[in-house]
């Protein structure tokens, strides 16, 4: 079997369309998606920065989610879209660890940004006479850039680990990105290591903060339960089923296609998984947290409303 070295060949990605006419309107699909994950999330970022009342820490944490969502897509869909257009499947080594970097960092990050999330809706529910202290700007950036730097550690250990394995099977990567765990199956040296720090990695960002979240939660819905009044239970469950849904939707899938041993994956299915959580969830998270949130809605009339009076 031929060798390669770890600098002298490009990577392969198979893709995820076929090349059929069915190929083309999933792709004409996805970057539609992709632009209304743009608009969305841009949107999204610029209402909570414009809107004064929009300022406070739980629009914080989701201008944060939006700003991770719009980079989460950007660094999957672009060289996607750029290979099947061309016709060009192939990825640079460097190009392919970068791709990884940023794909693991941001989705460590999110994980625990939406544990962060799932906090300050608790205490806001729960302990709503300390949340001013609980929730204060200095807590919500510590929550931030502590998402961000154990994503970026987490994601570099796994990069590092993959960029300095030797490869020398077939170059072709049986997937739309260049995830670890596909890459993995090319190498010419047993992983089994690698495929448990994958499994205590994936407990770590995704199993643990869930159970947390989970337990919060089930402390939130207690208090809403002792809550007198109807409109304020309402909005209780209104904002807690979103944030519910969007932890539903970003952690299923993920800890479904890590915590898989090897023996039980196939690509097929980690390709739609993976479509999944970093194609479609950036593009829903901002419609479910504009059309189900009253603030939300009634910022962006405003917005409009300023809009249309400055033309006239």
């Amino acid at each position: 079997m031929e060798n390669y070295t770890q600098t002298s060949t490009d990577f392969i990605l198979l893709g995820l369309f076929p090349p059929s006419r069915i190929g083309l309107l999933l792709f004409i699909l996805i970057v539609l998606i992709f632009l209304m994950a743009l608009f969305g999330n841009l949107s999204m970022i610029l209402l909570i920065f414009l809107d004064n009342r929009l300022h406070t820490p739980m629009y914080f944490l989701l201008s944060q989610l939006s700003l991770i969502d719009l980079n989460y897509i950007s660094t999957i869909v672009p060289k996607m879209a750029f290979n099947f257009v061309f016709g060009n499947k192939s990825i640079s080594f460097i190009g392919c660890g970068f791709q990884s970097f940023f794909f693991l960092t941001l989705g460590g990050a999110e994980a625990l940004l939406l544990t962060s999330m799932a906090y300050d809706r608790y205490v806001a529910i729960c302990f709503p006479l300390h949340y001013p202290i609980r929730m204060s700007k200095k807590v919500c950036v510590l929550m931030i850039t502590g998402s961000w730097i154990m994503g970026s550690i987490n994601s570099c250990a796994h990069t590092v680990y993959a960029l300095h394995i030797p490869y020398c099977r077939s170059r072709s990567i049986n997937h739309f990105f260049c995830d670890v765990p596909a890459m993995l199956t090319l190498a010419c040296m047993d992983t089994w290591v690698y495929e448990y720090t994958v499994f205590v990695s994936t407990t770590l960002f995704l199993v643990f903060p869930f159970i947390g979240i989970a337990c919060s939660y089930g402390r939130v819905l207690l208090a809403i339960c002792r809550m007198h009044s109807t409109e304020g239970r309402k909005r209780a469950y209104s904002t807690c089923s979103t944030h519910l849904t969007v932890v539903t939707l970003c952690y299923v899938p993920f800890a479904y296609t890590y915590l898989r041993p090897r023996s039980l994956r196939s690509p097929a299915e980690d390709k739609v998984l993976a479509v999944f959580y970093t194609i479609l969830t950036p593009m829903l998270n901002p419609i479910i947290y504009s059309l189900r949130n009253k603030e939300v809605m009634g910022a962006l009339r405003r917005m409009i409303q300023r809009i249309c009076f400055l033309k006239m």
